[in-house]
């Protein structure tokens, strides 16, 4: 069983930075395309970033691009993701997930999910 962890929510005024954290366990690290995910109060879970296993690809949500960068550590097993000039429409929870083969920008397709980090951006 894969167990995916996040850290690096926290309440931050808008145009600040966050760095979130996500590590797995079980099977190799370098097996996986790691992805971010969010879902705001009343909202669907959205896509806002993915990486390939080796971090040769990347893939982002138009609303977070140039702002947003997912970058992952094999060594380390963890998957970053660095958010910078943070909006308020930015407020949710960030989940971490995992699947075997390529990333997507669809929630169905990863087999291993974290439990969440709460991200709240104040205007």
């Amino acid at each position: 069983q894969v167990q995916v962890v996040e850290s690096g929510g926290g309440l931050v005024q808008a145009g600040a930075s966050l760095r979130l954290s996500c590590t797995t366990s079980g099977r190799a690290f370098s097996s996986y395309a790691m992805g971010w995910f969010r879902q705001a109060p009343g909202k669907e879970r959205e896509f806002v970033a993915s990486i390939s296993r080796y971090g040769g690809n990347t893939y982002y949500v138009e609303s977070v691009k140039g702002r947003f960068t997912i970058s992952k550590d094999n060594a380390k097993s963890t998957v970053y993701l660095q958010m910078n000039s943070l909006k308020p429409e930015d407020t949710a929870d960030y989940y971490c997930a995992a699947r075997p083969g390529p990333p997507t920008s669809y929630s169905g397709d990863y087999l291993y999910w974290g439990q969440g980090t709460q991200v709240i951006v104040s205007s």
